[in-house]
């Protein structure tokens, strides 16, 4: 099986450094970089940039809510219309610096509280879809396997890839468990690869709540902002290879 790595990158700010961006590069195959909504600015933009095109690993926009104080993990209620501008003036941004050193951009993948909202709602995912075909509708659209988002990029001719998070716990309709609730991030990293090698094997995952739920994935997140991501995302590549699965960008 053919299968992606992603990582959430770009995420310092001005004199705050956040996650192991220069040593997780080495074992992923996509890089979702902020935009400077919920992290990142433009030095960090154009340092994640560089770093991707040195290490060959394809590039996305991670456009979030405007709340780099939340970390772009609070729900904000926007007005119609809305989400969609920032969205795509958010892959506008990113844009700019990967057509400055020649690299493609490739994908968007919303972040955080934008992420699980799209995931849900029709009217956010639809305000999401719109602003990627309406910047290059031959991008790819990472989302939660099994969302509301998959199957309204689906319809509109997107490319999607089907995500699925390692380290985080699902409820049994198949959304992320709210980080607020007991459980809700693994971290213990033999149960991590356990349960990334049943899903990859089965098709099949282990809700918080002991039920099993169907899941089609392409790619898989490493968290950039989590304790030890490098030596989790060195040993996440070495264990599918060894399991025989090709570790290669998605569609590609």
């Amino acid at each position: 099986m053919r299968i992606d790595i992603n990582c959430d990158m770009g995420e310092s700010f001005g004199i705050y450094r956040l996650g192991e961006d220069d040593q997780v590069i080495r074992h992923i195959t996509s890089a979702n970089i902020a935009c400077g909504f919920h992290a990142g600015d433009p030095s960090v933009m154009a340092w994640t940039v560089a770093l991707a095109k040195d290490h060959g690993v394809c590039v996305g926009a991670h456009p979030g809510f405007p709340d780099l104080v939340g970390f772009g993990r609070r729900n904000l209620e926007m007005e119609p219309g809305r989400i969609q501008h920032d969205v795509l003036y958010q892959i506008g941004a990113l844009s700019a610096f990967t057509r400055a050193v020649g690299v493609p951009l490739r994908h968007v993948k919303p972040h955080g509280a934008l992420y699980n909202a799209a995931a849900g709602s029709e009217r956010t995912a639809r305000e999401v879809v719109e602003a990627v075909l309406s910047f290059d509708p031959e991008l790819i659209l990472f989302a939660l396997a099994g969302s509301t988002l998959v199957d309204i990029a689906s319809a509109r001719g997107l490319r999607v890839a089907r995500e699925f998070f390692p380290d985080r716990a699902y409820l049994a309709d198949g959304r992320l468990a709210p980080r607020s609730m007991e459980g809700a991030v693994l971290h213990d990293p033999d149960r991590v690869q356990a349960r990334l090698l049943k899903l990859l094997s089965t098709g099949r995952l282990e809700c918080i709540d002991g039920r099993e739920i169907q899941l089609d994935v392409d790619t898989i997140c490493i968290h950039g902002d989590t304790a030890g991501a490098a030596a989790l995302a060195a040993s996440t590549r070495c264990l599918l290879q060894a399991h025989g699965h090709e570790v290669r960008p998605v569609f590609s």
